[in-house]
């Protein structure tokens, strides 16, 4: 509850104290004088209450409940109701904004909640756990989301969903390119969606170097599990116009350099730009750096190096990415395009 007046902390709490005892909930005050009370109430189910009542005029409460099921909901929402009933009586038009937030599910066996680029935290509509293995390497998850289909998720890192079909077509160009008898290196890309895509323009070869980790896992996982984002295209690590190779990307990219190998496309998918902006003390900064040097080294003259940026919020990462790319050995040329990505439910 947000107030237009200062709140008489005491007689805040003198008014839903009643509430609380209709519920057998034992009480304890803290007054701080000038900085308002908290009273807490704890039932013999272990259900409690926090109201924090400052003077400045807002009063907070949080409920915690262990009841899992329709009657126990309906018990809470009912309390609640019956605080904003008295706080309405108690104030009459002198409330600015109530706000009433959706219960938070604490130790489920499904983990709806996952952090944006930016530190929000988003709930999912999250109804299934279909993999969920640790590697040498990292947490591998693929969860079920109603709307998004299977989410892959690498150390609680939300990668890829089989909705985000806007992502891979992003870092391919936009339909822009014409692939056909192209040769084209893809960094990263484990899922599959990527080299998917490009398999069907026709390219001369595709190599695929899945993480900068040799880790067979996350393709395992993709093949069974996001099948509508890689169709079978993982089922063989060798095509006619395609290679997966499972090895580290970084001794590959020196080795293709040395023998001049060259790409008409490189395309990295292997890790978003650092939220870090002091690249001299974030060895994440220092690995793209090395990945982008290595990178130019096997792009032909006039090839071209595709990678995703990061959240349209972290603008002062994505302009020190812009700076790492004037340190390069050789001059290149850039742009950037914004794409929405469903499961990121965020702007990319």
């Amino acid at each position: 509850f947000s107030l237009n007046l200062a709140a008489d902390c005491n007689a805040v709490l003198k008014a839903l104290q009643p509430i609380f005892q209709e519920q057998g909930m034992t009480e304890t005050v803290h007054n701080w004088e000038d900085h308002g009370y908290l009273a807490t109430y704890i039932k013999k189910n272990g259900s409690f209450a926090n109201l924090r009542i400052y003077p400045h005029g807002l009063v907070l409460l949080d409920l915690q409940s262990y009841n899992d099921h329709a009657k126990g909901r309906e018990e809470t929402d009912q309390l609640l109701n019956k605080v904003e009933e008295r706080m309405k009586e108690l104030f009459h038009g002198n409330i600015k904004k109530v706000k009433r937030l959706p219960a938070i599910l604490r130790g489920g066996t499904i983990d709806r909640y996952w952090p944006t680029a930016d530190g929000r935290l988003v709930e999912y509509d999250i109804d299934e756990v279909v993999y969920d293995e640790d590697s040498p390497y990292q947490n591998i998850k693929i969860l079920h989301s109603k709307q998004f289909g299977n989410i892959l998720i690498l150390s609680g890192d939300v990668n890829l969903a089989e909705s985000d079909l806007a992502y891979t077509r992003a870092i391919m160009g936009s339909g822009k390119e014409d692939y056909t008898g192209k040769e084209v290196l893809i960094l990263g890309g484990g899922d599959g969606g990527i080299l998917y895509e490009i398999v069907k323009l026709k390219p001369k070869m595709v190599t695929m170097i899945p993480t900068s980790n040799i880790d067979q896992m996350v393709i395992d996982g993709c093949k069974k599990y996001m099948r509508k984002t890689c169709g079978d295209i993982l089922d063989n690590l060798k095509g006619e116009c395609y290679q997966v190779l499972i090895e580290d990307c970084i001794p590959v990219l020196k080795r293709y350099a040395k023998e001049g190998r060259m790409f008409d496309y490189v395309i990295n998918d292997l890790t978003a730009v650092p939220i870090s902006t002091s690249p001299e003390e974030d060895s994440t900064w220092e690995f793209l750096r090395l990945i982008l040097d290595l990178s130019m080294k096997v792009l032909k003259q006039d090839g071209k190096y595709f990678t995703q940026g990061n959240c349209i919020n972290l603008t002062d990462a994505l302009t020190q990415y812009e700076e790492q790319l004037s340190r390069l050995y050789c001059p290149v040329e850039f742009s950037k395009e914004i794409v929405c990505v469903p499961s990121y439910m965020e702007l990319y």
